[in-house]
């Protein structure tokens, strides 16, 4: 068997699709986050500046001093890896001391951690339901790949749900009876589409039904409620959800995964979960970092005020110029091209000619046909920022010949601007007032 020949057959493929993925060799700075050096590969040209407008350190706590200062502490004194797995060598103290801040901030009595967010899903997910007799997963039709693969690595019985369709989940709850246990796996903030789903009508029916509830809050974790807890604990509902899943790597800039809950099912999963039994350990400087990330934003309301803000913003003047974005009500900006090799071009259009870097994003992370460039605003980024990206993307769009959306001006939502969101641009001024 020619095997080479196999696996150049499958990267062509992905490149007839126009799904093939190519990463830009970036390096961020952390003092003026979002601008990075892009070094062009093979390519004799100098590196050049960038503007990152896609990055998941949504709050830009990557490079916060506190945040920083605490790594550069611990791997000071602990050094850098984590010694093992947590069952040999691996549980050090900033470990421990991060799931007890976590269990603090979902109001949970215990947390755990994991190496990502992904694993943290597939442990969580395939370690409950595998514990439970006969147990019954309902899965939203959009969950992320990670509860995908929780859900197939448990070998329990799954049926899909139509998307935040309550309608749809109760009538596969009453057909499931009331004995029989069943497992409701569902995000609170869908990253691609940025939509939200009915927290409190979900855990209505999970009462109701006699059903476990688990949410997966990677999106929303350090951006939302009064402590950054999450779309749980901005709508209230933290101590009706069975189980909250988040990560470190988002709003909190750091790596890793974590679930947090009551203790027996925090040691089930820990006990039981062979990707946390046979991984090791996060390490002390991530750790701590992740810790000192969870205790500011704890406490601090800035950084979500003027992340909202800027979300609100940004929307707003890519409306103005009837560029065809998907609107919600949280800060994930997806633009809408419908083509994989179109989406591709956009992306390196922008990179080439306007130094701004937006990955697209192709199937299979959405459907063939919603090919989009994902836009995430933070709070470092600033008014002249959104109107370098309009005037950029409107170039984009004449350039390829892409569709624009009707022109409309909407008032901005979500939040006032914060005191230091001053308007350089006086377009984008008259916008915000």
């Amino acid at each position: 068997m020619d095997y080479q020949q196999h696996f150049e057959r499958a990267i062509a493929r992905l490149k007839s699709e126009s799904r093939y993925r190519s990463f830009a060799d970036l390096e961020r700075d952390a003092a003026r986050f979002p601008v990075a050096l892009w070094r062009p590969e093979g390519a004799a040209e100098a590196p050049r500046e960038v503007t990152i407008w896609c990055s998941n350190d949504y709050l830009g706590m990557g490079g916060h001093a506190k945040v920083v200062q605490a790594a550069i502490r611990a791997v000071e004194r602990h050094g850098v890896g984590a010694g093992g797995t947590r069952n040999i060598s691996g549980t050090h103290h900033p470990i421990v001391e991060l799931e007890a801040e976590l269990a603090d901030l979902h109001g949970k009595q215990a947390a755990l951690a994991f190496t990502s967010g992904w694993i943290s899903n597939l442990a969580g997910i395939s370690t409950l339901a595998g514990l439970l007799p006969d147990c019954l997963i309902l899965s939203d039709a959009l969950n992320h790949n990670s509860i995908i693969e929780g859900v197939r690595r448990s070998g329990c019985d799954k049926q899909v749900w139509r998307h935040n369709d309550i309608a749809h989940l109760e009538e596969l709850l009453i057909a499931a009876g009331p004995e029989r246990a069943k497992l409701i796996v569902f995000e609170s903030l869908y990253s691609m589409d940025g939509d939200i789903a009915p927290v409190a009508r979900i855990a209505d029916l999970a009462k109701k039904y006699n059903a476990l509830t688990y949410i997966d809050e990677v999106h929303a974790v350090g951006m939302y409620g009064p402590r950054g807890a999450g779309i749980c604990e901005r709508d209230g509902v933290m101590d009706r959800i069975d189980v909250i899943e988040g990560t470190l790597a988002k709003g909190f800039g750091a790596l890793g995964g974590y679930i947090a809950a009551n203790s027996v099912i925090v040691d089930a999963v820990r006990s039981c979960a062979p990707s946390f039994i046979f991984t090791t350990t996060l390490p002390p400087m991530i750790a701590a970092s992740a810790c000192a990330a969870v205790r500011h934003l704890k406490t601090s309301g800035a950084e979500r005020a003027r992340h909202q803000h800027m979300a609100a913003l940004t929307k707003h003047a890519l409306r103005a110029a009837g560029l065809p974005i998907i609107d919600n009500f949280s800060h994930i900006v997806p633009l809408m091209v419908g083509d994989a090799g179109r989406c591709k071009a956009a992306s390196d259009l922008l990179l080439d000619r306007h130094a701004i870097y937006i990955q697209p994003i192709n199937y299979p992370t959405v459907a063939v046909g919603t090919e989009r460039l994902r836009i995430t605003p933070t709070p470092r980024h600033t008014e002249a920022h959104v109107a370098e990206l309009v005037e950029a993307l409107v170039d984009v769009w004449r350039t390829l010949g892409l569709p624009f959306a009707p022109t409309q001006v909407l008032p901005l939502r979500w939040a006032k601007p914060a005191p230091e969101a001053h308007c350089t641009y006086p377009e984008l001024k008259r916008a915000a007032e």
